[in-house]
């Protein structure tokens, strides 16, 4: 069975390969956990984050981003001891002022879903890359996003880990075209822009 060349053989890498990676996700949530993961990833392998995410699951609160948004100095100190995340003050600061502003986004556009989505048309990008290294670290989509989620005041969020969300989250389907993935998630993509609602 062949995989996109960036997945080794781990067996988390694997699941997350074949089960999530570029799945299209309208689940807030979802989306939230997916946005405080790939800042955290900034410098660091996505291995690492894989190995640590139920124990960020736990620290923020399920990724409920209406907790996470209420977290204050006890909880920055009680995040920066726990030794199951990246103890790194910075992202752990962003995490939760990117909570407040995924809020503020939900006010605004009904979902955050619904924000992200508009800029791609509420239909997910299919690109048809043979080899992994012809995957771009950034697109003008990802510039374009990464420039409004900084204006409304999101940290962590440069057009790289952007464009590293977008194909975590579906928005762009980058399985490598002979990768076994590449098509199921397109069709993933094709029944996500028949039913807006799913």
């Amino acid at each position: 069975m062949i995989r996109c060349g960036w997945c080794t053989d781990h067996p988390l890498y694997i699941a997350y390969h074949d089960e999530e990676w570029g799945v299209p996700s309208r689940d807030d949530r979802h989306l939230f956990e997916m946005l405080i993961l790939e800042g955290a990833q900034a410098g660091l392998n996505w291995l690492t984050i894989l190995k640590k995410r139920e124990n960020y699951r736990k620290a923020y609160r399920g990724f409920e981003p209406e907790k996470v948004a209420r977290f204050g100095e006890k909880d920055t100190a009680r995040l920066l001891q726990d030794a199951g995340i990246v103890r790194n003050r910075l992202k752990v600061a962003a995490s939760i002022g990117n909570a407040r502003a995924f809020l503020d986004v939900q006010r605004e556009h009904g979902s955050f879903a619904r924000y992200l989505w508009n800029f791609v048309g509420g239909v997910p990008v299919q690109n048809r890359y043979p080899a992994l290294a012809q995957i771009p670290a950034s697109t003008p989509l990802s510039d374009t996003i990464s420039k409004d989620l900084k204006g409304r005041g999101f940290k962590f969020v440069g057009s790289t880990i952007v464009y590293a969300y977008l194909q975590a989250v579906g928005v762009v389907n980058d399985h490598t075209t002979d990768c076994f993935r590449h098509t199921e998630v397109r069709e993933l993509g094709m029944r996500f822009k028949k039913d807006p609602e799913a």
